[in-house]
């Protein structure tokens, strides 16, 4: 979402590249291009202009190091400008109650209901029982969108086809919940294409009998400044908690994130990146300021793989790295393990120092997907002993996933230059790790 202002404020940076120190004349224009690109991303004039000037401010008073140029200066004071704006910190949702009550609200097409499954999810991950109740009843697709949902992630849903009122339905899950020992409950109320009175009216009611620990607004992050008039209106009536940001994925500009906070002055709880279930990050404003500014965001990637990756099952991947038994199966198993990480060029653009040219590659999940074809047309014996491959083996194999000998070849050998790898390290460690690279400690 935010490539072309990550790509617009690398240009803005090296405008400073050279200098030796920072002046008023050298900031100049780099302080032009800047707030140009903040614009450009959809943020507000009046917003831009404030951040620009703030660090146009912190520039001008500080000491350029002779270990730090003057751009990597700016993109400190770049990178903790575009944190305060975002809130500063992350914000965590209140689960004080028994059973703790979530309220959602927004427009229709958010991605509320798809939320409400990712939220139920991330809650039940740390231990929450969670009872998800569509509360939606103009619009029947939501009410069963939620229960096929509810069914994958097993998950309960509570439901009241007959009911028209939202009230009563909460009420009775609710109910449900206390008996039942659930500790969360998430209600997914109606949206509408457009605010109206009705709709304003439904969602205050709501709010005022259940008297929830959490009211938080789903906004789709695609539909620019528009966004932040949404939040800022549905604040004004409903005073809630915090914001969702869908969408993330998109292509759209992207200042909302960085406006939304400034405007409604309400904390962005949770960022929304795709329509799988484990899309969903709790919002750090400095990690995504740092994503911004091409600095990566390591700690975000780490937390992802702790989630997908378990520890006992690395250990016995480590070993039979150095047992020389690692197999063509092992290797399937760690690419699927990757998939359920997320959305692929979103992992890229959390590795900091990764070019643009990287970044700006066609790389998604399909990539992955001849790969698993060679791998599944193979059998067990083949899978685990790849050497055993000759011509007519790979033919089958070409034919079987619909690719060529040549891919299947492409595959064999970067699987061979892995397992050298491992080899490299197990006789020589750290240096023959260089050595495998192609690295010498000269190099390094």
């Amino acid at each position: 979402m935010f490539e072309n202002l990550s790509n617009k404020l690398d240009r803005a940076f090296k405008v400073l590249k050279g200098q030796g120190r920072i002046t008023e004349i050298n900031i100049a224009s780099t302080i032009k291009e800047i707030r140009r690109a903040l614009i450009d991303a959809d943020v507000s004039y009046k917003v831009a202009k404030e951040i620009t000037s703030n660090i146009k401010d912190k520039a001008m008073g500080q000491n350029v190091l002779i270990s730090v140029s003057p751009g990597q200066l700016l993109t400190k004071i770049v990178a903790d400008e575009l944190t305060d704006l975002m809130g500063g910190e992350s914000a965590e949702l209140s689960l004080d109650g028994n059973p703790n009550l979530i309220l959602l609200s927004g427009l229709q097409g958010s991605g509320k209901t798809t939320f409400c499954g990712k939220l139920g999810r991330y809650l039940t991950n740390k231990g929450k029982k969670t009872l998800m109740v569509a509360c939606d009843v103009y619009r029947p697709a939501a009410i069963e969108q939620l229960h096929v949902i509810g069914d994958d992630l097993k998950i309960e849903v509570f439901s009241d086809k007959k009911s028209k009122s939202p009230l009563n339905i909460a009420k009775k899950a609710i109910q449900h919940a206390k008996s039942k020992g659930f500790k969360s409950v998430i209600i997914d109320t109606a949206g509408r294409l457009a605010i109206d009175e009705e709709m304003m009216k439904e969602i205050k009611g709501l709010k005022s009998n259940l008297k929830p620990q959490e009211t938080l607004f789903v906004v789709d992050s695609m539909i620019g400044q528009d966004a932040v008039l949404t939040a800022k209106t549905f604040n004004e009536a409903i005073d809630y908690d915090g914001v969702v940001l869908t969408k993330l994925d998109g292509d759209s500009r992207g200042g909302s994130a960085l406006s939304i906070r400034k405007v409604v002055n309400k904390p962005i709880k949770f960022i929304s990146t795709g329509e799988k279930m484990d899309a969903l990050d709790v919002f750090h404003p400095d990690r995504m300021a740092k994503r911004i500014l091409g600095m990566g965001d390591v700690i975000s990637l780490v937390e992802r793989a702790q989630q997908n990756f378990d520890e006992e099952e690395a250990r016995k991947l480590q070993k039979k790295m150095f047992e020389n038994t690692f197999g063509l199966d092992d290797f399937l198993s760690q690419i699927q393990k990757i998939k359920k990480m997320g959305n692929i060029k979103d992992l890229i653009g959390m590795m900091p120092g990764v070019s643009s040219k990287i970044k700006d590659a066609d790389i998604d999940d399909e990539s992955f997907k001849p790969i698993e074809s060679i791998i599944f047309s193979m059998t067990p014996v083949e899978r685990k002993n790849p050497d055993i491959l000759n011509g007519n083996r790979k033919k089958r194999i070409a034919m079987g996933s619909g690719t060529s000998v040549q891919e299947v070849n492409q595959l064999l050998k970067q699987f061979n230059q892995m397992r050298k790898m491992m080899k490299m390290m197990k006789k020589s460690g750290p240096s023959g790790m260089m050595s495998a690279l192609g690295l010498s400690d000269k190099q390094n």
